[in-house]
């Protein structure tokens, strides 16, 4: 977990120690030292995500169901599975033998640190440019510190963190904001979604009450992929069995997508790579 100390009365981080089964971390980590992180957790490298899950959402994605586009409007443009296989093979390292139908399935550790420095890149000129940002996920159980992390060190850079407006909701739940993350509410719990539909109810509410929308989302699942079909500049993560968002990406209808496996055993696996991100941003 990432924990901040703030400097008496001034109200700006002090001291960010990333902590990683309960050690400290010394530092931010190298590109190889990262590399090696990512794959001793899983992270990158040989995932959790089978070979065969990954293949039904590519298929569900070409045959048009609508929960795997991710907030996107595909079209018929991606209605053959094989091209949509090909792009997770450039994009997240998969294995690109559309033979290999079961068992083990990577996502190569050095697409992922590629990805966060080109993610870092536009994190840097939304500090320059003291942008608003928003950020949210559909993956809280996972990701919500990242993007907690990366917003504190954004505000502290002098960017607006977009509070979103109060009492939107959705068919799935309460549409709130945790920790400056929008997130989905539904019966007191933290909710995994990869709906745009939350994405929506905010940029709508947004432009309703003549607020301007953000500079940047940062996000993940639908929220980045409706985010970025609406015109918004956006950046986030993916997993290898959520297609959308590289097909995306491929189409510059998303600027940057970071390859992971979303929801590892630990949140606090994730905090090297935070590290490593603000680091190259300019932002630690």
């Amino acid at each position: 977990m990432t924990r901040v100390a703030r400097a008496p009365d001034s109200g700006v981080p002090a001291v960010v120690c990333l902590t990683m089964g309960g050690m400290p971390i010394p530092g931010t980590p190298s590109r190889a030292e990262l590399v090696d992180h990512l794959v001793r957790t899983r992270i990158a490298g040989d995932v959790a995500t089978p070979r065969e899950n990954n293949l039904s959402h590519y298929r569900q994605l070409a045959n048009g169901v609508r929960n795997f586009w991710l907030g996107l409007e595909l079209g018929d443009r991606w209605t053959d599975e094989q091209d949509v296989l090909a792009v997770m093979a450039e994009r997240v390292g998969v294995n690109d033998d559309p033979g290999h139908r079961y068992g083990q399935d990577t996502i190569d550790p050095e697409l992922t640190v590629d990805a966060l420095e080109r993610m870092a890149a536009r994190l840097r000129k939304a500090a320059e440019d003291r942008q608003r940002v928003l950020f949210a996920t559909g993956h809280p159980g996972g990701l919500l510190d990242v993007h907690r992390a990366t917003a504190a060190a954004l505000r502290a850079a002098g960017c607006e963190i977009v509070v979103i407006p109060d009492g939107l909701r959705t068919d799935e739940g309460y549409v709130m904001q945790f920790a400056d993350v929008a997130v989905l509410e539904h019966g007191a719990t933290l909710w995994h979604t990869h709906s745009g539909e939350p994405m929506r109810a905010i940029l709508t509410a947004l432009e309703r009450e003549g607020r301007p929308l953000p500079d940047l989302v940062v996000a993940d699942h639908g929220w980045a992929g409706y985010a970025g079909q609406h015109g918004v500049d956006s950046v986030g993560y993916a997993d290898c069995n959520d297609p959308a968002l590289f097909l995306a990406e491929s189409e510059g209808t998303v600027q940057v997508v970071v390859p992971l496996d979303d929801h590892v055993v630990s949140p606090r696996h994730y905090d090297p790579m935070t590290a490593y991100l603000l680091a190259a941003a300019g932002l630690s």
